[in-house]
């Protein structure tokens, strides 16, 4: 039997704005029965059956948090979970799984994890692991960035230029952030690519590619252009002519 967080109180009241949750759960029971209850707590919830589409959605859209089950058809959540750590997407992952042995909780953390749930589980007890895992911190502000009518939320992963929503892939939001962290001043190729890839090998003229695929979207026609190459140095968000 659930309970409330606290009387008369939802998931909505409590982090003030609606929790994006993705669930990747291939028992469509208990991935129903998982969705409505969060549902009932005003989360916004999308649902995949399988570890290929729960990767693509961790990859192309925000949540605030992950639920991944360990044993999926395609790719298991320990692969899922590693290959959006490789990546740099940080949104807090809960594995739920009906696995406890202390070699598989360990291979689940070192993948990257956050917390791990075992099956069968309480629904409040998951509440509480949604609640810990997306605490934010006493005095922690959202970090939000704006220059001219581009607004960044890095926390959210959202862009908005004129004021109207960008939608961007992961790594297109990957590289506007680092511009936007220093925008005005001149950002180098590889500082870019160190924030966005780490130690994967990425050349010059890939990054051209994925800055030419993000011009589209942020400078579109008839607005005044904020991306610019500096040539043989790299890049920089800054108002006027070239």
């Amino acid at each position: 039997m659930r309970r409330a967080l606290r009387k008369g109180e939802t998931m909505h009241e409590a982090f003030k704005s609606p929790l994006s949750v993705l669930l990747v759960e291939d028992d469509k029971d208990l991935a129903a029965f998982v969705r409505q209850g969060l549902e009932d707590e005003s989360c916004v919830v999308k649902v995949c059956f399988d570890g290929g589409s729960g990767l693509r959605q961790a990859e192309l859209h925000t949540f605030d948090i992950i639920l991944l089950d360990v044993m999926l058809p395609g790719l298991n959540g320990f692969e899922v979970t590693k290959r959006l750590r490789m990546q740099r997407i940080r949104t807090p992952i809960v594995l739920l799984t009906a696995r406890d042995t202390p070699e598989d909780v360990v291979k689940g953390l070192d993948a990257g994890a956050d917390d791990y749930l075992t099956k069968p589980f309480d629904f409040e007890v998951l509440l509480a692991r949604i609640r810990a895992r997306t605490r934010r911190p006493p005095g922690e502000k959202s970090a939000q960035m704006r220059f001219a009518d581009l607004f960044v939320d890095s926390e959210k992963r959202e862009a908005v230029r004129g004021g109207q929503r960008l939608e961007l892939t992961f790594t297109e939001f990957s590289i506007l952030e680092c511009l936007m962290r220093s925008a005005g001043r001149v950002v180098k190729r590889d500082r870019i690519i160190d924030f966005v890839w780490g130690e994967r090998e990425i050349s010059d003229n890939n990054l051209e590619v994925f800055i030419r695929f993000l011009r589209n979207k942020v400078d579109r026609p008839g607005m005044p252009r904020l991306i610019h190459t500096e040539r043989g140095i790299g890049y920089r968000i800054r108002e006027g002519a070239d």
